[in-house]
């Protein structure tokens, strides 16, 4: 939530909904990671 000088305060909800988004983020990435192993593992030998 914005403040009336522009600066944020967060609360504990906006800390728990970024924690879970950044866990949400980290498991698709993981995720795409193992289903397309073999184009990572082929740009790893570039």
């Amino acid at each position: 939530m914005a403040t009336e000088e522009g600066t944020e305060t967060t609360s504990p909800l906006d800390e728990v909904m970024e924690d879970i988004r950044r866990e949400l983020v980290r498991r698709v990435a993981a995720e795409d990671r193992n289903v397309n192993r073999d184009i990572y593992d082929a740009l790893e030998g570039e």
